[in-house]
Order: structure tokens, then sequence, then C-alpha cells
């Protein structure tokens, strides 16, 4: 599977499975389920949008790249850029709708990046064993 079908896929399976674990999360931290329900999936739009952004960045560089291969180092710096570039948003925005200051939401976010750079790292290698490698990844003919 390649292209926009590839991307809609990842991102769609990607982000219910965040919706679903943040809810959670920030439930259980105290907050009301239907609020933190609300920060959850304001949290996958801006995500969503990183996340289109970040890995047609990230294919674009892998394209021009003498190695192709998705090493462990290589997947690292993938999780590493899109969670590093969620912080950014994410902190901001749930200070604001949890009511919470700054250092509390970028704890929450610190709270929730050590998850899910696991959970990056996990759902990039899985998903490419079930749907195989984007184009990017693959040795340029020669």
């Amino acid at each position: 599977m390649q292209g926009v079908k590839r991307k809609v896929v990842y991102v769609s399976l990607y982000e219910g499975i965040a919706i679903a674990f943040n809810s959670v999360a920030i439930g259980w931290l105290g907050h009301d389920l239907g609020h933190a329900g609300a920060a959850a999936v304001l949290a996958s739009v801006v995500a969503i949008a990183w996340n289109l952004g970040w890995n047609s960045l990230f294919e674009a560089w892998e394209a021009r790249q003498r190695s192709r291969r998705r090493t462990v180092t290589r997947r690292l710096l993938h999780a590493l850029g899109f969670e590093g570039g969620l912080v950014v948003v994410l902190v901001p925005m749930f200070a604001w709708w949890l009511g919470i200051s700054l250092l509390e939401a970028l704890w929450l976010d610190l709270g929730l990046l050590a998850f899910f750079l696991v959970y990056t790292y996990a759902f990039n290698w899985a998903f490419d064993a079930v749907f195989g490698l984007p184009r990017s990844a693959h040795s340029a003919a020669t």
C-alpha cells in the first residue's frame, strides 16, 4: 500500500489508538472524562495535521539518502521529530483547555511523550510489518 491511501490508513489507526489512550490517561489524572476526551480529540486533530506534514517531510528526506533502510536510529529520529513538534503546540493547548498552568501542562505532556515515544516507534514498526514499507524506504533501482 502506497501514497495517500497508506497515509490515511496510518493516521486513522495511529490516532484512533491515541485518542483512546489520551482520554483514559487524562481522566485518570483527575480530569472529567468528557473534558479529557475532548482534549484528546483536540490533540488528535493537531497530531493528524503534524503527522501528515512530518511524514511527508521525513519521507522526502529519506528518499534522498544513500541508504534507505529503516534502521533503529532512523526510526528513533522519526519518533523524536514527530513528538518534539507536538510538544510545541500541545503544552499551551493542554494548559488552556484543562485550566492548568504551563508547567503542569508540560508535565502532563512529558508523561504522554514518554508513552508516545515508545508507541510511535512500535506502531511504525508494526505498521511497516503489516502493510510493507513506503516507496521512500525501498532501495533505489540500479
